[in-house]
């Protein structure tokens, strides 16, 4: 199982390191080409930060199932982590709520991520966000540092989900809180579409299913769990066609069935 996590981490950095070097012209979404070895070029995930205080479009990628900084009840003076920052572009929105007395920290296991996202920051001279290489089942910060936590379509990447929400759990302060958004699974997808390694660096089949995702959270030790928003993904045919028979997409389509995207926050006990 440790090799296996091992390979699928090797494949994501794979995956999102080639993203980070397409240039401005050529961004990709988590459903492109590049990403889920589909010939299928359309965005399924990605919302409008264009209207949001702090968004810069060279560090959005369309990388992201929804916008946990909508939720997350950043205050001035906080100090903020996101969990696979990427090129910068949630931290960049929650640096403008933090403001000058704050802090912003970004976690990113990928090197072309990480020179991208400094790139940014050198460019909008701020001084008090920083971009640190890292991987999420081990964290390389103090126990009790952060206020917040947020994390944007990342944490369903995540081999060990229990050891990231463990993670996330220690890094906080006592009742500090974080706020994600992530892909879930609501049913039983067949295996072929869920374990595909192509669909895992870029899509869905790492997602866990919602109630066992919830449970986690729970478990781990947070309280006030709340679902703030919930979308189903809409999947073309032509995409569900490649993995799935037709009786298969049939039964996907059942209603309460499917691929969706949660934005959860939940609160560290004392």
């Amino acid at each position: 199982m440790k090799k296996k996590n091992e390979n699928l981490k090797e494949i994501v950095k794979e995956k999102y390191g080639k993203i980070a070097e397409q240039n401005s012209a050529e961004k990709l979404s988590c459903s492109s080409t590049s990403c889920c070895g589909t010939e299928v070029d359309y965005t399924v995930f990605s919302e409008n930060y264009k209207d949001m205080e702090g968004y810069n479009p060279d560090a959005d990628l369309n990388l992201g199932c929804g916008i946990p900084t909508n939720f997350a009840q950043i205050k001035k003076g906080d100090h903020v982590l996101d969990l696979g920052s990427g090129a910068g572009n949630d931290c960049f929105v929650a640096r403008a709520i933090v403001g000058e007395s704050g802090k912003v920290t970004g976690l990113d296991m990928t090197e072309q991520m990480i020179k991208k996202a400094r790139e940014n920051c050198k460019k909008l001279n701020f001084k008090n966000v920083e971009f640190v290489f890292g991987d999420i089942e081990k964290m390389p910060f103090r126990d009790s540092e952060f206020d917040v936590v947020i994390s944007n379509c990342v944490l369903n990447l995540v081999p060990d989900k229990s050891r990231a929400f463990s993670e996330i759990f220690r890094v906080l302060k006592p009742a500090g809180h974080f706020c994600v958004s992530d892909v879930v699974i609501k049913g039983k997808l067949p295996e072929g579409l869920k374990n595909d390694a192509e669909m895992y660096a870029g899509c869905v089949a790492g997602a866990s299913e919602m109630d066992k995702y919830l449970e986690i959270i729970k478990k781990t030790g947070f309280n006030e769990i709340v679902i703030h928003k919930e979308k189903e993904v809409s999947m073309p045919e032509d995409l569900l066609a490649k993995y799935l028979s037709d009786n298969e997409i049939s039964h996907y389509r059942e209603k309460e069935k499917g691929i969706f995207s949660i934005t959860v926050s939940a609160v560290r006990s004392s």
